[in-house]
């Protein structure tokens, strides 16, 4: 009896151990048949995919979704896309200007011993640097005006590295807008895209030419940011006569040389001109944040100005404004202050022909609330001659409309 216990104590063993070890096995299985399902899901042609998930390879790992294809696609953005798109149109510019500058000096005479040297007017070539994007096959570039402003050699930097001569075809010192052709064919040239419908907090990419890198290496660079703000206006700096009304604001990184290169959207349409920054104080050459470009629907008429005549033509109203207050209002019978009241029509005129007189007080032109001669001056950067423009006026207490043709200045006007 005691040598069958013994045997049948080892059975029971090899029993319970037979049962833990098949657990084991079959808990394993389980999980890797589970884990199997799991990476089966999203492979191309399965019954049980899920749309819009990644698939792996076959005979890869999971490690693949973050180091293969996929991971390549997924940085391939809509930034990187509208980069490649416009930057083989991005040029630098190089401009040798003459400027007259002011210095002291020592013309060799002993009396300048016991004088002070006189400031004496000196002349000196000095080069300017900024950027342009190409919008014809042939070869027609635009930048900003101030860029190109007294240039007496230009040479226009392509993508591909070459240098070549380039020609002013325009310019509109009013929008701070030029138009440049270079000798070439076949040019890669951006597309325009709109600036009425840009969104606030949409992408904006600038790309340009800072601080004159471009002339050491052929790419330009690209910084990127959002559309800040619509409509900025500025009033004129002392003794320029350019306006810079309805600007787009962006806190894309523009930089000195960055003037004159595109805008751009998550489309890859140029939307404005990269005009000028804000820097905060003397001390600072560099971007805070805050840019500002032209609208590209603007430029675009002032383009087709500047193809067709060389120069934008001068809009003449003969209509003289000044500024309502409140003495002038009630003298008028009129109970608040904005708006601008005519002060003279010249006879045959376009503002005579609208049938406007002294003592009108005009509140709108467009789609635009006018406060000041400020205003009227800011809305004409989009109205060229032969432009049709809306008037709305108060005469006799009554708002009143009329349509306002422009015409071209005369040169005794």
């Amino acid at each position: 009896m005691g040598r069958s216990q013994g045997k049948a104590s080892v059975y029971l063993l090899f029993l319970i151990g037979g049962i833990i070890l098949g657990a084991i096995v079959g808990a394993e299985f389980i999980r890797r048949v589970y884990r199997g399902n799991q990476l089966s899901i999203g492979r191309p042609g399965a019954s049980d995919s899920i749309p819009g998930s990644y698939s792996l390879p076959p005979s890869s790992s999971p490690d693949a979704l973050v180091t293969g294809n996929q991971l390549d696609i997924s940085r391939t953005n809509a930034i990187v896309q509208a980069t490649k798109k416009v930057s083989p149109c991005v040029v630098g510019i190089v401009v040798t200007q003459i400027q007259r500058v002011r210095t002291p000096y020592f013309s060799g005479d002993c009396l300048d011993l016991f004088f002070a040297p006189e400031l004496a007017p000196r002349y000196k070539e000095v080069e300017n640097m900024g950027s342009g994007f190409i919008i014809d096959e042939d070869g027609l570039v635009i930048t900003n005006y101030h860029v190109v402003q007294g240039a007496q050699k230009l040479y226009v930097n392509l993508p591909n590295g070459k240098e070549v001569e380039g020609t002013i075809v325009g310019v509109d010192s009013l929008t701070d807008i030029a138009l440049i052709k270079i000798d070439r064919t076949k040019c890669p040239t951006a597309r325009l895209g709109s600036s009425d419908k840009l969104m606030i907090g949409e992408w904006a990419i600038a790309i340009g030419n800072p601080f004159g890198f471009f002339i050491k290496d052929s790419h330009p660079t690209v910084t990127v940011g959002v559309i800040s703000a619509m409509d900025r206006n500025f009033a004129p700096a002392p003794g320029e006569a350019v306006y810079y009304q309805g600007m787009i604001q962006t806190d894309a990184a523009i930089n000195p040389g960055n003037s004159g290169g595109p805008l751009v959207n998550a489309l890859g349409e140029v939307i404005g001109i990269n005009t000028f920054i804000y820097t905060g104080s003397a001390n600072t050459r560099g971007s805070i944040g805050i840019g500002f470009a032209i609208p590209i629907d603007r430029a675009k008429r002032v383009v087709q100005e500047l193809r067709t005549h060389g120069a934008r033509r001068k809009v003449c109203t003969g209509v003289s404004v000044q500024q309502l207050n409140r003495s002038i209002a009630l003298q008028l019978g009129y109970n608040k202050v904005d708006g601008v009241v005519v002060t003279g029509i010249r006879k045959g005129s376009a503002g005579a022909k609208a049938g406007l007189k002294p003592g009108d007080i005009i509140v709108g032109m467009g789609q635009r609330y006018i406060h000041s001669p400020e205003d009227i001056e800011g809305f004409f950067l989009d109205y060229f001659v032969g432009d049709v423009v809306r008037i709305r006026y108060i005469r006799s207490a009554k708002t009143r409309t009329t349509n306002l043709i422009l015409e071209e200045c005369s040169p005794r006007r």
